[in-house]
């Protein structure tokens, strides 16, 4: 069990293991914790079956709940995990890897996994073009991220220079 004041629960229908090995290699610092398993049936699984599911995404600690089916049918955008990348090399397996697990592409940088959770796979390139201190610039780098699904980080340097 975490030693952490508070974790991020994620609920699962009753693949909470699946994704958590999945996530943990795929994402940068990420490692297994510990399962724990139903000492007896429950709703939504039997005695033995992953109940709950520790493991640590790019350093933030998280459990995978295997709550059963979601009352709505699946996660909400309202959450969604940032990831930032530092070149087009790892923000192409990132979302690559989410895409070729079950995911789909979204706008902006943004995918879901194949367990309705969102995702942005946001460049760093990205975030410095929206901090640059000419307003142009900073026009020029949002309105090429609008047209974009996968950020370019080439296209967003260029669209910050005025090329």
């Amino acid at each position: 069990m975490s030693n952490n004041k508070a974790t991020v629960c994620l609920w699962f229908n009753n693949d909470a293991e699946e994704a958590a090995r999945f996530y943990t290699s795929t994402f940068p610092d990420s490692a297994m914790g510990g399962v724990m398993r139903a000492p007896g049936d429950y709703p939504a699984g039997q005695q033995g079956e992953a109940l709950t599911v520790e493991f640590t995404l790019c350093g933030i600690s998280y459990v995978g709940l295997n709550g059963g089916a979601y009352e709505d049918g699946k996660p909400s955008n309202a959450y969604s995990l940032q990831v930032f990348t530092d070149d087009q090399a790892e923000t192409d397996r990132l979302w690559d890897a989410i895409l070729g697990n079950g995911g789909s592409a979204m706008q902006c940088g943004w995918c879901k996994d194949k367990w309705g959770y969102a995702w942005q796979i946001v460049p760093r390139a990205l975030m410095a073009g929206m901090a640059d201190p000419d307003a142009a610039a900073r026009q020029r780098v949002f309105q090429a991220m609008m047209q974009m699904v996968k950020i370019d980080i080439a296209a967003i340097e260029a669209a910050r220079r005025g090329d």
